[in-house]
């Protein structure tokens, strides 16, 4: 397998900048007018469009600036050094990476190494992803290329991977509007930068489509014939209104067992099912069962309106009969419950009340939580329409897809991630072998030119 570039970077190195750093591409535009480009090592080329047809022949335009963009452009120029790659994006480059985990950067997860094992980790997708996807590059993959790259990493209990250290990305501005095929099967991207009065056109071989939940890809999904599978909000936080939490924001249970319940659905998905920690906040409840409990019940709490019921075990260790004797055991033991009454004269059938209400505390969920940039969303370009050994659309040959564009998303712990990183290397293995292949088809032809 051909290695990826050689870079010397800090050992403190974040991942953002590590991926940022590494990238061996330059961001671009046509010989019309010029652009900022970003390289950061000898290896690196600047982008020429005076030979017009050559670089036509041999060029990648990436839409996207996030994990699965970068780690795709960095895979194909690695296989095909003569790949002339343009990466576009309206915003920050990484910027998901970035807040990720809080800031910290969830590179990935560390406890479900085996490909089944971590496609059970996606609502979307955990079906079609079983087979190759994560063979092909998985996270030991990952956690393995950040690695030799300088970034020191660390696996938390819950498995999610962070960087020792984060840092920030660079910034470009310019968004891919549109997209079209001449006759002889090039692509013609269409960029324009909003903020002032500028539209080019960009020639390509290939094209990668990898803007995460962005409108942006899925127009241009939908200009080559593509289904978009509306999006929802996933992984978000429940608003309750129970007065009975407000004494409690800012309280972290290590360990519930909360299970969803919408009154439109008679099935009983283990799914939606799920155990981990619970944050009480000041507007209901969040923490990694909360957001679980919303990646896998997001299609279902769109349709309802985020109306919902929501049943806590506070202590799923205890079965509730051995609470009641530990409540039976304990109660003269203790102080008073309150200004009136004392622990030890509460009648028992209250301690019944009590015990259950620990086992099985019902809450109303009357609206999600806010949606924050990190979050991401189901829908998108459904995954039966492309070749997962390669990215490529079914629909448009030299088309890409990678990362939230398409119809995939996982739980929270840094799976979203994962699906980017793997996506974005077969897509970058795919195009660079292409690429390559098609240069070595072309060099005869070149040296009967200059002979």
């Amino acid at each position: 397998m051909p290695q990826w570039p050689s870079l010397q970077l800090p050992a403190a190195a974040a991942a953002a900048a590590a991926a940022r750093r590494a990238t061996p591409f330059a961001l671009c535009r046509s010989s019309s007018s010029s652009v900022s480009a970003s390289a950061s090592n000898q290896d690196l080329v600047a982008c020429s469009w005076q030979k017009e047809d050559e670089a036509e022949a041999q060029s990648l335009v990436v839409v996207g600036g996030g994990a699965a963009g970068v780690y795709a452009s960095i895979r194909a120029k690695s296989l095909a050094p003569h790949l002339n790659v343009l990466v576009f994006d309206k915003g920050r480059f990484l910027s998901k990476v970035k807040i990720s985990g809080g800031g910290r950067c969830n590179v990935t997860n560390g406890h479900h190494l085996e490909p089944l094992g971590m496609a059970r980790n996606y609502p979307r997708g955990h079906k079609e992803l079983r087979g190759s996807f994560f063979k092909n590059h998985g996270p030991q993959d990952t956690m393995r290329w950040f690695s030799d790259h300088g970034v020191e990493l660390k696996t938390e209990d819950d498995g999610r991977v962070f960087p020792v250290t984060d840092n920030s990305a660079s910034i470009a501005g310019k968004a891919v509007t549109g997209a079209s095929v001449t006759e002889n099967g090039k692509f013609v991207v269409k960029v324009e930068k909003r903020t002032v009065d500028f539209v080019d056109h960009v020639n390509a071989k290939y094209v990668l489509v990898a803007t995460g939940s962005s409108q942006q890809g899925y127009s241009i999904a939908a200009q080559f014939g593509h289904s978009i599978i509306a999006p929802v909000p996933s992984l978000f936080t429940f608003k309750i209104t129970d007065k009975r939490l407000a004494d409690l924001s800012g309280v972290t249970f290590p360990i519930v067992k909360a299970k969803l319940k919408l009154d439109g659905i008679k099935r009983s998905a283990p799914e939606l099912t799920q155990i981990g920690p619970m944050l009480v906040t000041h507007w209901g409840l969040s923490g990694p069962v909360v957001l679980r409990l919303s990646a896998w019940g997001a299609r279902e709490l769109h349709q309802y309106n985020y109306q919902a019921k929501l049943t806590v075990d506070f202590i799923p260790d205890i079965h509730i009969e051995d609470v009641k004797r530990i409540l039976f055991l304990h109660k003269d033991h203790h102080a008073s419950l309150d200004g009136d009454m004392h622990w030890a004269s509460i009648p028992n059938n209250n301690l019944n009340t009590v015990a259950l209400r620990l086992k099985q505390w019902m809450f109303e969920v009357v609206a999600k939580g806010q949606f924050k940039d990190e979050f991401v969303t189901a829908g998108g370009v459904p995954l039966s329409e492309i070749s997962l050994s390669t990215m490529e659309s079914k629909k448009q040959p030299n088309l890409f897809f990678a990362g939230e564009v398409l119809n995939v998303d996982g739980v929270t712990g840094g799976f979203n991630f994962q699906n980017a990183w793997t996506g974005g290397y077969i897509a970058g293995t795919s195009i660079g072998t292409l690429a390559s292949s098609n240069m070595r088809q072309q060099q005869p032809y070149l040296q009967l030119d200059g002979s």
